[in-house]
């Protein structure tokens, strides 16, 4: 013992490096244990679906997954292939997964793809993007096929917004995609608000989370580039920013719509089709009777109009404030006041980093069902749609309340209804 201690003390260097090494082995293989024991236990829980006994002329539910193995950094097919898909197919569903190799081919496939009973999305934002945002789900050739199919949401991507309002939080990755991939199956649904945003281009574009355009965002996507200061990287890439022309203002005219009244949502009704003498006496009443002409009073529009200068202007659906049972349909625009010192702005910047759609105090807040953005003439800079990038331009966004169904945990729903009630 005396000589080992000994050892110890004449190499001391070597020994601290050797504890620590041990040290952190130690702990990795802790996690890797830890990490295993999540992943049976959530197989357990999918093989109890997967057990279930159904009627043998009922087919299997179909389940079409579309993965982006590119998202975080390429690591999201390894991420569902040992987190996700076994899960998936424990639970008894007729699983088909499409890797999205190139953008643009989501919605090709999207098109020539059969009937299918739930949708489900594995990666991150951008992900999102390519399956909603560009209008595919949403555009006038699949909207009535796929508006009504839920969509589930397995968080891979390196940024996964629509998670903070789907799942509860987790530090532990594969937890957290194991919960996600749990309440899929589970089948508790919430409904989603999309923005519609229409430039100059005939093909709108869809956001779920909301747009951005100003100097917290420009800032934000140079944060990357500053990756060699580790945790300092956000900081310095605002900082950086405040050495450009200052204060940075971005300029322009905006007009909208008030909130609009929520219809109650009523549960669908499967209505047995009429007999074919019930039809064709329909058509024929409807073809031989003379059309009836009524005069239609149509109420004007009451828009708003503003002149604006600021920071930052961001356009935001309430889905990541969720609230089931309110009455009014409305989006969230933040106009960000511009006299903000550097000190502020590196700040707030951080503090955006987590928050995107974080309105701080003094900004301007408006309810909104449609607004209308026009850009003076030769402006530069770009928006960030569900954080991914467009060309600034004048654009029309509308408001198209609970479009999508998205699965999410029970847990999150009922924290929902009670806060509601509260």
């Amino acid at each position: 013992m005396a000589k080992v201690l000994a050892t110890l003390r004449n190499h001391w260097k070597k020994s601290t490096f050797g504890a620590c090494l041990l040290g952190w082995s130690g702990h990795w293989l802790y996690g890797k244990h830890c990490d295993n024991l999540l992943r049976r236990a959530a197989c357990q829980e999918a093989q109890a679906f997967g057990d279930q006994l159904i009627p043998a002329t009922m087919p299997l539910k179909k389940a079409t997954v579309f993965l982006n193995p590119a998202a975080c950094k390429g690591k999201a097919g390894n991420l569902f292939e040992k987190n996700a898909a076994p899960i998936l197919h424990l639970s008894g569903l007729d699983v088909t997964v499409v890797k999205t190799d190139y953008e643009g081919q989501a919605k090709k496939l999207l098109e020539l793809m059969e009937n299918t009973d739930l949708i489900i999305i594995a990666g991150g934002d951008g992900t999102v993007q390519e399956l909603h945002a560009n209008g595919n789900l949403l555009s006038s050739c699949v909207q009535a096929a796929f508006s009504k199919i839920p969509i589930g949401f397995i968080p891979l991507g390196k940024t996964c917004s629509l998670s903070h309002t789907l799942y509860p939080e987790s530090t532990n990755q594969v937890q957290h995609i194991t919960n996600a991939t749990l309440a899929i199956l589970k089948g508790e649904t919430v409904p989603l608000d999309v923005l519609q945003i229409k430039g100059e281009k005939e093909q709108p574009v869809f956001a779920v989370s909301g747009l951005r355009w100003g100097s917290y965002r420009d800032a934000g996507v140079k944060v990357s580039k500053y990756w060699y200061l580790g945790p300092l990287k956000t900081k310095a890439a605002h900082f950086f920013s405040t050495f450009k022309e200052w204060p940075q203002k971005h300029q322009a005219a905006l007009m909208y719509l008030g909130p609009t009244e929520r219809p109650p949502e009523e549960p669908e009704e499967k209505r047995s089709r009429p007999p074919l003498y019930v039809r064709l006496y329909r058509r024929l009443r409807s073809y031989w009777s003379s059309p009836k002409e009524f005069p239609q009073e149509v109420a004007p529009e009451d828009w708003e109009e503003l002149k604006l200068s600021t920071i930052e202007l961001s356009i935001a659906t309430r889905n990541r404030q969720l609230d089931l049972t309110r009455t009014e349909d409305f989006m969230d625009i933040c106009i960000e006041a511009e006299n903000v010192s550097k000190g502020q702005f590196v700040h707030r910047g951080s503090e955006k980093m987590r928050d995107p759609h974080k309105c701080p105090e003094g900004s301007q807040c408006i309810q909104a069902s449609r607004c209308i953005l026009q850009l003076p003439e030769g402006t530069e800079g770009s928006f960030g749609i569900d954080n991914e990038e467009y060309e600034a331009m004048p654009v029309e966004v509308k408001l198209l309340p609970r479009k999508l169904r998205f699965f999410c945990d029970p847990r999150m729903r009922e924290q929902m209804l009670q806060a509601a009630v509260q």
